[in-house]
């Protein structure tokens, strides 16, 4: 199978080919990460994953680098150093509905109030119609 992603606005890019999981992280570095109470990541071969332009790099542990475009700031993938995978986060891909959840990891990190988002009311909106609204997001 492949999979095609990159970030918002477009500068890397990336197309990934082969056996793929995926799999969702609520431990507090991927939640500071990504600014959200998980981080899904879609694991792949590292041979498999072929970058347009690289992602810049940050060390977030003395285990761990995480990519991310220094324009738009999107969180791009996880690897441990050494490893023979690669983790691109899953809503990077142009399709993120392609592939289902396998496992999940730190579920004890999870907040509480994550079970019960779907009970919430939901008001959906489309800014298209707005008056000005110009999307800068590619892809």
């Amino acid at each position: 199978m492949s999979f095609a992603g990159g970030c918002q606005c477009g500068r890397v890019r990336y197309q990934a080919d082969g056996p793929a999981s995926l799999r969702v992280c609520y431990c507090r570095m991927c939640q500071k990460a990504s600014g959200g109470p998980f981080m899904a990541f879609v694991r792949f071969p590292q041979a498999a994953v072929h970058w347009t332009t690289l992602p810049e790099l940050f060390k977030s542990s003395n285990l761990v680098e995480r990519g991310f475009c220094r324009e738009c700031g999107t969180p791009l993938s996880y690897h441990e150093i050494g490893g023979p995978n690669i983790n691109v986060t899953l809503n990077s891909l142009d399709d993120p509905t392609a592939i289902p959840p396998t496992a999940s990891f730190a579920a004890s990190q999870k907040p509480d109030w994550l079970d019960h988002l779907d009970r919430l009311p939901n008001e959906e909106i489309d800014l298209t119609g707005e008056a000005g609204f110009v999307n800068n997001q590619r892809g």
